[in-house]
């Protein structure tokens, strides 16, 4: 209903147009040129019969002019193109039957010229308009109300929320100007409001235009870019924050007032380790095996496996579902691959060694594992059986059916373990290594920190937290970790694979420790928020855990293998033969079987000699105590 006005406007704008087409080529042709008049009604009865229809089976009257953008233009470009190709078809017509007796073929161009310029006008107007409208019902503010804005990022984004702050006055928010590192745009004017300065000018322009708040608009730049502008209006003493982009609205994840899409790796306090695709060519043609399959680590391993090129790639896991969906998914990034899907458990021996006569792998990544400390601390029999015996059976399996190479994934809490989760990853480190040496394959275990962004990980559990407006909680202050992205982990298991030659222990060069802290203030910041709109309580360290992780035991021996990213580790491993590992990892096992805790922790403490168990902390707890 509303575009009936403008269709009364097209009206009238078709005749003016093509009056002032016919007087621009004949110079008001009425008097000088009668024998035109006869072209001039029937070229007006035409596009006034013609050319609104043709307007309106291409959208033109079913759009809301009020926001006409470039998309729209376009679109009336396209449509005044068609409706003057009709004309001219009508024209020629009519001259071939002699229905005029003369008509200037420049007519043509001159009325799409001008039919263009009014058509598209009318609707521009209409935007034009409405937002004049829009301003002066908004009223105006009294001197000093408005907040002066600075704007981080003179892109996409930045012009959005520049465009957004003229349009929507009752914000309260003027731009002085925009921050960009793009030497082209320094000097120029977007909207009206000139670009300033580079990035690095922040805390200078600040100062220098009394900006009371900045916008980080650049969603797309790396966590490193935004957190340094973070951090310089915090230096500079003004608020901030960062706007999502457009995508991200667009998909629902995130509305205008909320948070800004974060990429894990933006949460690195270094530089991401940039996975090769060599690292995995050792696979190529090869049957190979990943169990935990449907995990975080797992999942990761059977994409970037895939992307190798084995033979056959065996999907195993626990869980029905999570298998049944990676399946499904490399299937669709690899419909020549060969998948073959198995739900087992690696605790039921005879199972696996049925699995591995039928497939027959030569490669075994073992990704399948209990990994949370505080439930592995309250049910330590389920470390026991799934982390050390599913270990034992599946490197059992292994030798049985002739593999040449295993990988062990493990943890950085297996270093000096003061839980239950940790001591079981060491003990299977231990059965993986002795494997190693005692039947001369290359079996060996890859150790790394915590992954960012994995099932269970701090991350998607902090981001809840963010989402749900605060507060995060944190156990402990000082508590700090060793963190890297599941394809740094992945990256470290399929080199690591390639370098072994049977018994090693590598480790990821991931940099210095980062406390939990500085990672939830990070996570805070980049998603556009301060941490006076999302505090951090304490709630206490954890059963099993330690304020800090490290990588390898104090006298151990490391170097680089295969350059800076990875390390080859040597850790001493005491007087424990192969025989006693044996009789130990027995002992365990019944005592996981009768649920005797105390002999699992005496156990452990026997098998790891750095093993700190919780039982004896309560204990040394008591004794100071009283």
């Amino acid at each position: 209903m509303r575009n009936r006005y403008v269709l009364l406007a097209d009206l009238f704008a078709i005749a003016l147009c093509i009056l002032g087409a016919f007087v621009l080529r004949l110079d008001w042709f009425f008097p000088q040129s009668p024998e035109y008049t006869p072209g001039f009604t029937f070229y007006l009865i035409a596009a006034l019969a013609t050319k609104p229809p043709i307007f309106w089976a291409f959208g033109l009257y079913r759009r809301y002019w009020r926001y006409a953008g470039v998309q729209d233009l376009m679109a009336v470009f396209v449509a005044v193109g068609a409706s003057s190709v009709a004309i001219a078809v009508l024209v020629t017509l009519a001259m071939f039957f002699r229905v005029i007796p003369a008509f200037p073929r420049s007519i043509l161009a001159i009325d799409w010229l001008l039919t263009l310029a009014c058509v598209a006008g009318i609707r521009m107007s209409v935007r034009v308009v409405a937002e004049s409208f829009a301003r002066a019902a908004a009223g105006s503010r009294p001197p000093g109300a408005e907040k002066r804005i600075l704007v981080a990022g003179a892109g996409d984004a930045g012009a959005l929320v520049v465009r957004e702050m003229h349009k929507n006055p009752h914000l309260g928010m003027h731009p002085v100007g925009y921050l960009d590192d793009e030497p082209s745009k320094a000097g120029k004017r977007i909207y009206e409001v000139p670009v300033l300065g580079p990035l690095q000018a922040l805390e200078h322009i600040v100062h220098a235009y009394r900006v009371d708040e900045v916008v980080v608009a650049m969603p797309k730049s790396s966590g490193v870019v935004v957190r340094s502008v973070l951090e310089a209006c915090q230096r500079a003493g003004v608020a901030s924050r960062a706007v999502p982009g457009i995508f991200e609205l667009l998909d629902g994840g995130v509305s205008v007032n909320r948070l800004r899409e974060i990429d894990i790796a933006d949460l690195l306090r270094r530089t991401q380790i940039e996975a090769r695709p060599e690292a995995g060519l050792y696979l190529q043609g090869q049957v190979v095996l990943i169990t935990g399959a449907g995990g975080s680590i797992g999942g990761e391993l059977c994409r970037q496996v895939a992307r190798a090129q084995p033979r056959a790639l065996v999907l195993v896991g626990h869980g029905e579902n999570s298998i049944f969906d990676i399946a499904g998914r490399l299937r669709e990034s690899n419909p020549a691959l060969r998948i073959h899907e198995v739900i087992a458990d690696i605790r039921d021996g005879q199972r696996l060694r049925e699995i591995f006569r039928r497939f027959r792998p030569s490669v075994v990544f073992h990704a399948a594992a209990h990994k949370h400390v505080p439930l592995m601390e309250a049910h330590p029999e389920e470390a026991i059986t799934n982390n050390i015996l599913g270990t034992r059976e599946l490197v059992r399996a292994a030798i049985d059916a002739d593999v040449w190479r295993f990988v062990l994934v493990s943890t950085d809490k297996a270093v000096a373990p003061t839980s239950i989760m940790g001591a079981s990853k060491r003990v299977a480190e231990l059965i993986v290594r002795d494997a190693a040496r005692t039947h001369h394959r290359a079996f060996l275990a890859v150790r790394f920190g915590n992954v960012l962004g994995s099932r269970g990980s701090v991350v998607p559990f902090f981001k809840r937290q963010i989402e749900r407006g605060g507060p995060i909680t944190i156990t402990h202050p000082e508590m700090k970790r060793f963190f890297m992205t599941i394809p740094e982990a992945v990256y470290l298991v399929l080199k690591a694979g390639g370098l072994s030659s049977g018994g090693e222990l590598f480790v990821l060069n991931m940099g210095e420790p980062v406390t939990i802290v500085d990672l939830a203030q990070d996570l805070i910041r980049l998603s556009g928020l301060s941490t006076n709109e999302v505090p951090i309580v304490y709630t206490g360290l954890r059963p099993g855990e330690k304020l800090e992780e490290a990588l390898w035991e104090p006298e151990a021996v490391v170097e680089p293998a295969g350059g800076l990213d990875v390390f080859r580790v040597q850790e001493p491993d005491g007087d424990l033969g192969s025989a006693q590992l044996a009789r130990a990892v027995e002992d365990l096992a019944a005592a996981a079987t009768r649920g005797d805790t105390l002999t699992i922790h005496r156990i452990l403490s026997d098998v790891i000699p750095t093993f700190v168990s919780a039982l004896h902390r309560d204990t040394d707890h008591r004794t100071v105590s009283s």
